[in-house]
C-alpha cells in the first residue's frame, strides 16, 4: 500500500512544479514553449489522477495483500528502487532553481560537424528575409546555402555567448531545442574582425555583416561586440 501513496505522492509534486514553471514562465529552460502547453496539460491531468487515487478507499484492496512470494519480493524491490528515484527527481526539481545549459555542455555536444536546424530546407530554397534570423538560423544558412556569395553584405545584430573557434579564432554560439534540452544542439558561427578577448560564456550582441572568406565559407565580420546580462530566454528554437 506504500507504495501506492509514495506513486501518487511524487506524481503530484512533479506535477505541481510543471504548473510552477509554467506560471512563472520558467519552464522555457527546460522544454520547448510550443510544447509547454501540452507539458502543463497533462500535469493538470496527473493532478486530477492523484486526487482520484486517494478517493479510493485503501480498504477497497486490501483482499489483495496476500503473499505471491518471489513475484512479492521483486515487486517490492522495484518499488523501492523506483521510489527512490523518482523521489531524487522531485527532490531536485523542488530544491534546485532551474538552470541554463552551461558553454562547456554546448561545446561538448559540439560534433565539429555543421548542423542543420529547422529551417535550413527552406534557406536553401532561394533568397529569404533573414532580418529576424538567430544564431541558429545563419547556422543553418553557412551550412546549406549552395551560393554563399548572395548572403555577403547582410547585416546582422545577433544574441549569443563566446566560444573558441577553429584555429585559435573566436566564434558566437547558441544552444538550440528542438524539444527539450536533452536534444539541445550548439549553433555556432565563425567571427573574424575587431573581437574583444572575452571569456568562453560570456554573452554577447554582436553587430557585424556576413562576408565570404578566402575558401568560399561564410563568416561573420564584426563591428562590434557588446558584453551583456544572459538573456532571460537562453536559447532558440
Amino acid at each position: 500500500m506504500w507504495s501506492k501513496w509514495l506513486g501518487v505522492a511524487l506524481a503530484a509534486v512533479l506535477s505541481v512544479v510543471t504548473v510552477s514553471l509554467t506560471v512563472t514562465e520558467r519552464l522555457q529552460l527546460y522544454i520547448n514553449p510550443g510544447q509547454a502547453w501540452f507539458a502543463c496539460g497533462m500535469a493538470v491531468v496527473v493532478l486530477v489522477g492523484t486526487v482520484l487515487a486517494i478517493a479510493v478507499r485503501p480498504e477497497d484492496h486490501e483482499h489483495h495483500d496476500h503473499d505471491h512470494g518471489d513475484r512479492s519480493r521483486w515487486g517490492a524491490i522495484a518499488g523501492v528502487t523506483g521510489g527512490t528515484i523518482a523521489a531524487g527527481v522531485a527532490a531536485a526539481a523542488l530544491i534546485l532553481p532551474p538552470a541554463t545549459l552551461s558553454a562547456e555542455l554546448a561545446m561538448e555536444r559540439d560534433t565539429g560537424n555543421p548542423t542543420l536546424f529547422a529551417g535550413a530546407d527552406d534557406v536553401e530554397l532561394g533568397v529569404v528575409d533573414t532580418s529576424t534570423f538567430g544564431v541558429g538560423d545563419w547556422a543553418a544558412v553557412f551550412t546549406a546555402a549552395t551560393s554563399p556569395e548572395r548572403y555577403a553584405g547582410e547585416q546582422v545584430t545577433l544574441t549569443g555567448f563566446m566560444t573558441p573557434g577553429d584555429d585559435g579564432s573566436s566564434a558566437l554560439s547558441r544552444l538550440i531545442i528542438t524539444h527539450c534540452v536533452i536534444d539541445a544542439m550548439p549553433a555556432t558561427l565563425p567571427l573574424e574582425g575587431d573581437v574583444p578577448d572575452l571569456a568562453t560564456g560570456d554573452w554577447v550582441e554582436l553587430t557585424g555583416d556576413v562576408t565570404v572568406g578566402d575558401g568560399g565559407e561564410l563568416v561573420i565580420e564584426a563591428a562590434s561586440i557588446t558584453p551583456i546580462d544572459e538573456p532571460e530566454d537562453p536559447y532558440e528554437y
